[in-house]
């Protein structure tokens, strides 16, 4: 794609209520997750700026968050391209996730307090008000903001900057799982149910149990993972006294 070609994005609406800078990150990274901006292909400040009706300076930020966030890379020569996210790519990055949100989810039953678990707690009700609406969208970003709750609980910097650099991973690996079925968005509410519970029970070993087979699952659902039985999420135990 020329640096000066149109981008295949949406104009941003007027009446939106989050920053530019905010609206022009979220509007690109759906544009890389649906692959209306494809791997490989290069994008311009400029013409991005353009095709969303705004200046070039929130384009910049929303550029450099995702770069952060591993879906943009820039290359000697030829400038800031769509980063590449072929299936087995994110089958191996969902793996790693997978390990880290599970050290997460123990790290946090050890360590929430009951203002995190109460946030939490919150961030629940409202994906369960998204599932019944059937608003996958609305899902996503409560399951987004329950997941970084999890990971502030740690109060780990290590394993928070960690989870960050794999934010465009889990982005992509949520998109696909919650649009797979209309039955995903109930599964994955009752997921999450779980493993709020195994986080007030203060039991380290199921919600780290439950946190890896929810991202496995996902995965799975997603098409990114052959299915496995090893990957169901356990039963409720008895909280340890």
């Amino acid at each position: 794609m020329s640096a000066t070609a149109p981008h295949p994005v949406e104009r941003l609406a007027e009446e939106d209520t989050l920053s530019l800078a905010e609206r022009a990150y979220r509007r690109l990274r759906d544009a890389i997750v649906q692959g209306a901006l494809t791997s490989g292909s290069r994008i311009s400040e400029r013409s991005l700026a353009l095709a969303l009706g705004i200046s070039a300076q929130p384009v910049r930020e929303a550029l450099r968050r995702l770069e952060q966030d591993g879906m943009v890379i820039t290359l000697p020569r030829r400038g800031t391209v769509v980063a590449e996210f072929g299936p087995a790519r994110q089958a191996e990055m969902g793996r790693i996730r997978a390990a880290l949100e599970g050290a997460a989810a123990a790290l946090a039953a050890e360590r929430a307090d009951a203002e995190a678990l109460a946030a939490l707690a919150a961030q629940l009700a409202a994906m369960r008000l998204a599932t019944e609406a059937g608003r996958p969208e609305r899902v996503s970003e409560a399951n987004e903001r329950f997941h970084a709750l999890i990971h502030a609980a740690t109060d780990n910097p290590f394993l928070i900057r960690s989870l960050a650099a794999l934010r465009a991973y889990d982005h992509f690996g949520r998109v696909r799982a919650l649009n797979a079925s209309p039955a995903e968005l109930p599964r994955a509410l009752g997921e999450h149910a779980g493993i709020l519970a195994a986080l007030q029970a203060r039991d380290p070993e199921t919600a780290e149990a439950r946190m890896r087979a929810h991202v496995l699952r996902s995965l799975e659902i997603g098409g990114l993972l052959p299915r496995s039985p090893d990957n169901r999420i356990p039963e409720k135990r008895t909280p340890p006294a």
